[in-house]
């Protein structure tokens, strides 16, 4: 009985407990919204920017590179990846080009031993190459494996090269960038189409890649952290659209790239683990998760873009 009611009196301290931490948690997180932490200085840090030959990457590894932060931009693309590093040395910044297929694992891991041999050990990675443009998409949408690839093994291949570096350093941040597909459905704001399932399924699974990943590290102790950034396709290039025909024109702004690395980094560098280019898109793909599923579809069916994927 005596042993009983002890379990019963040490359950209730620590749902007690517990309460306080989460209202403490969510009071806080309340006081962010309105004064955000400061931007972590950069200067200094190893940054290999995955992506880096064009778009939000290309954008991220300029921006770095005049933060002080060495820049390994890495590509598929060797004549965008070395214009990226034109662009930055240009403005007074530190790069240098790697070229590499990223769903390659022996080019992956050849490709980070050269990246520390010849800067040091990496203690930032930047996944930028894991979601698709509206353009490629209504141009030519990309094949499953294609799509599975490089959205999702790729980050498999890096994070067994560059964990290990940054554990060597101490330190280490890891970014990946993703499409609002991850978040729910009812946020794509596209319409159907070949291109479009395994998109939203690899945007899933990056999800669910970084929230693994972040348990992991966190129980392991390691000065490592992470950031996923869900990402609006159609407010990242202005110029793209006249490719693009919305339901509603005026419930979606439009953003350059240059803008949307700005926003990026600015989230990487107050140590962010979650947020979103628009930012009140992440807490609506939070609300949804607590309504019905007919809900989410309402929802797309009034922001749905129009664009035409068949």
């Amino acid at each position: 009985m005596f042993i009983r009611l002890y379990s019963l009196f040490v359950l209730a301290l620590d749902l007690i407990t517990l309460s306080f931490r989460i209202c403490y948690t969510i009071l806080v997180a309340f006081y962010r919204a309105f004064r955000p932490p400061p931007l972590k200085n950069l200067n200094g840090e190893i940054a290999m920017v995955v992506g880096a030959g064009s778009g939000v990457g290309k954008e991220i590894a300029i921006q770095l590179s005049q933060l002080g932060v060495i820049v390994a931009c890495v590509d598929i693309n060797a004549e965008n990846c070395k214009a990226t590093v034109q662009r930055a040395v240009q403005l007074s910044g530190n790069a240098k080009p790697y070229i590499c297929d990223v769903t390659n694992e022996d080019q992956v891991t050849a490709t980070v031993t050269k990246i520390v041999l010849e800067i040091g050990e990496i203690t930032m990675l930047f996944h930028c190459c894991g979601f698709l443009s509206p353009h490629a998409l209504i141009r030519d949408p990309p094949k499953i494996r294609q799509t599975i690839d490089i959205s999702v093994l790729s980050h498999f291949w890096l994070l067994d090269s560059v964990l290990p570096s940054m554990k060597r350093a101490g330190k280490g941040h890891i970014v990946a960038l993703s499409s609002v597909a991850g978040l729910s459905a009812g946020l794509s704001g596209i319409t159907g189409g070949k291109g479009c399932i395994p998109l939203s399924a690899a945007q899933f699974a990056i999800q669910g890649l970084a929230e693994s990943l972040h348990t992991e590290l966190r129980h392991s102790n390691s000065n490592i952290i992470i950031t996923l950034v869900h990402i609006y396709p159609f407010v990242v290039g202005a110029e793209l659209l006249k490719d693009i025909r919305f339901r509603i024109p005026s419930y979606f702004g439009t953003m350059v790239a240059s803008e949307a690395a700005h926003k990026i980094l600015n989230g990487v560098r107050r140590n962010y683990t979650e947020f979103s280019i628009p930012g009140y898109l992440l807490y609506i793909g939070h609300a949804l998760r607590m309504l019905p599923k007919k809900v989410s579809f309402m929802l797309r069916d009034l922001l749905d873009s129009g664009v035409n994927f068949g």
